[in-house]
């Protein structure tokens, strides 16, 4: 099994605690920003222990990936929606399989920030 070294460990930590991360991509024009997401999935477990009051971590998670690309000047604005386009969905079993799908999309582990971090509008 992948030990996730690819990752820097504050973002491994992150993703195994639940928290999703962005880095931004290049876009297919220069009117367009894109990013690309990962979502680490939640169940019933991490319910539970958000309702006990502490945050459950689990490296065996698995992860939403979503490659979006935004018109560059509705991006600080309400309808950043408009003209989005979700360039590509990807599932992904584990930490193995994540790096799996980052790398067919060329993007580094290392790039991976926290969305507050960036302009992506999610």
């Amino acid at each position: 099994m992948d030990d996730g070294s690819d990752w820097p460990t504050d973002k491994l930590t992150a993703l195994r605690l639940g928290r999703r991360l962005v880095t931004e991509v290049p876009a297919s024009r220069p009117d367009r920003r894109a990013f690309v997401d990962v979502t680490p999935v939640r169940g019933r477990a991490d319910d539970r222990a958000r309702d006990e009051g502490w945050v459950r971590g689990d490296a065996g998670r698995s992860f939403r990936l979503q490659h979006w690309e935004y018109d560059h000047e509705r991006l600080d604005g309400f309808d950043h929606d408009v003209g989005a386009v979700l360039v590509a969905p990807a599932d992904a079993t584990g930490e193995a399989g994540l790096l799996t799908v980052l790398a067919a999309w060329h993007v580094r582990p290392g790039a991976f920030v926290h969305p507050w971090e960036t302009d992506d509008p999610k």
